[in-house]
């Protein structure tokens, strides 16, 4: 029984994949690259699981032992689903409020169904789900934007090195990124490019939500604020309101205002809650990272001054950090030479948009993005003071900017 359905899925799956990829394929101007970077994902994949993480084995673990409970019990396995804890054969797994770790776990014990608890089956699982959801975002910009260059999104979400690394295999990156991906796809094709929004539409919108959500509920929250700030902006547009800097206003005081409306409706939202819980994991980290290269704040404490006080060093640390002389061991290293190439990007691109050069995104777009990133790369400078770790959680942040900065004019004679 547990064999057949197994084969039945994975033809399933193949098939809509075989599928996908020859309609892809034919996509103008980045159709040819999908085969090569699938052919890449899945390399990278299959080394992900040679060299396979503490993190990966403990998912992969209970998701084995969830689906067991799935074959025995499947009342219970739902149970589990929509609880916090889970009971069975002698063992417990007990989680509290938004756990990502206890989330992937479940959705690993639907997957099991067809990889029959394959470690490399479940990797490639997500990376092509990974995969699929940013080529979304790969078709969807060129053909909104037909003046930005089509190589931008592939290179920013699919290419770059740290990037294509950690959303490869059994990550809690893999979902994410494509889930944020595909959702922001979604969302500019509502916004920018006439699309009816139809029933199905919306609710793949929810779903891809919901998933973003369960991962990482701030990294999501944050993306939610930026699209629904670029629906407001592009309200006010149909309405005659183009100013830049009563754009600007409109997305401060979206950010402003939900904040507030957040912190009324659940308390996760709250800052005490927020800055209560961002010194628990900093202070927790560092004491774990004191013979490793890591980030220390001078006085860092839960409130608006000192968080507002250590925000462009957190900021500058989570884009930048490690250096190439902090470390060297060669995954401190290959990232630090990577921050080289983001940092010479970001030079890049600050010179050109002082030039009137930066790129030919709508102002709007790149407006929220901005916003987006630099949010993120506050949330993560300050939370996360060990340095390896910070590489891996920044991946999410890093495409998003990566598509902003390759879209000027300088690196447009490069990618060409």
């Amino acid at each position: 029984m547990r064999l057949l359905l197994a084969i039945i899925l994975n033809t399933g799956l193949l098939w809509l994949l075989w599928r996908w990829v020859r309609r892809e394929q034919q996509a103008p101007g980045v159709g040819p690259l999908l085969l090569p970077i699938l052919v890449l994902k899945l390399t990278i994949t299959l080394l992900t699981v040679m060299l396979l993480t503490e993190d990966a084995r403990y998912f992969h673990y209970w998701g084995r032992a969830l689906t067991e409970q799935l074959w025995a019990t499947p009342a219970a396995w739902v149970g589990t689903l929509l609880g916090d804890e889970f009971h069975a054969a002698g063992q417990q797994l007990i989680y509290h409020g938004y756990s990502n770790t206890f989330f992937l776990i479940k959705v690993l014990s639907a997957l099991n169904l067809g990889s029959l608890g394959s470690v490399w089956l479940n990797a490639v699982y997500l990376s092509v789900f990974c995969l699929v959801g940013c080529w979304q975002l790969v078709r969807k910009v060129p053909k909104l934007f037909p003046d930005t260059l089509a190589l931008a999104v592939p290179v920013a979400f699919l290419l770059w090195p740290t990037v294509l690394y950690w959303t490869s295999g059994i990550t809690k990156e893999s979902v994410l990124v494509g889930a944020l991906a595909w959702l922001t796809a979604l969302v500019l094709g509502w916004l920018y490019g006439q699309q009816p929004v139809r029933v199905w539409s919306v609710v793949g919108g929810i779903v891809l939500m919901v998933v973003g959500f369960k991962m990482r509920y701030f990294f999501a929250v944050l993306l939610f604020a930026a699209l629904l700030g670029l629906a407001l902006i592009r309200v006010g547009e149909q309405l005659g309101v183009r100013q830049r800097g009563v754009q600007v206003a409109l997305v401060v005081l979206l950010l402003c205002g939900g904040g507030w409306v957040l912190s009324e409706v659940n308390s996760i939202f709250r800052f005490n809650r927020f800055s209560s819980q961002l010194l628990r994991n900093y202070y927790g980290m560092l004491d774990q990272s004191r013979h490793k290269p890591h980030i220390e704040y001078d006085h860092l404490a839960p409130t608006w001054q000192s968080v507002a006080t250590n925000a462009p060093a957190a900021a500058i640390n989570t884009l930048l950090r490690p250096w190439p002389w902090e470390s060297t061991q060669w995954n401190y290293l290959a990232v630090s030479l990577e921050n080289v190439v983001l940092l010479t990007l970001l030079l890049t691109a600050a010179v050109a948009v002082w030039r009137g050069r930066g790129g030919r995104l709508p102002f709007a777009l790149v407006l929220v993005l901005a916003i987006y990133c630099l949010g993120l790369a506050v949330l993560l400078g300050l939370t996360t003071p060990n340095l390896g770790t910070l590489s891996r959680y920044r991946t999410v942040l890093l495409p998003f900017l990566l598509l902003l900065l390759l879209q000027n004019e300088y690196v447009r004679r490069v990618l060409r």
